[in-house]
């Protein structure tokens, strides 16, 4: 059950405005469509589809917030980072409630 509660963000209450403050990495899932039609300033844009492959894209030792359009894809984006050995990965959510959490 905590495993679940942490995959969906509902674990320990996170200070995702500290975060990036300390330089973490925003990293948006949704399409190339999507990001453009609005995204998180400063946020990176890999589709969760080509994550995978782009993995050499991301520094292991920064924080990492995901984000996408509800949460499902972020999640599925902070299990594949852990996967891979990134450590502080952190699932935002949406990034429309995210963008007003870090202001």
């Amino acid at each position: 059950m905590n495993q679940l509660k942490e995959m969906f963000g509902l674990g320990p209450k996170v200070d995702y405005k500290q975060l990036a403050k300390e330089g973490a990495i925003i990293l948006d899932v949704r399409t190339k469509g999507e990001y453009s039609g609005g995204h998180i300033k400063g946020s990176i844009n890999i589709p969760l589809d080509s994550l995978s492959k782009n993995l050499n894209k991301l520094k292991k030792d920064k924080p990492i917030i995901t984000c996408c359009a509800s949460g499902m894809r972020s999640a599925s984006a902070k299990s594949l980072l852990k996967a891979n050995g990134f450590q502080s990965t952190y699932n935002g959510g949406g990034w429309a409630s995210l963008k007003n959490k870090i202001k």
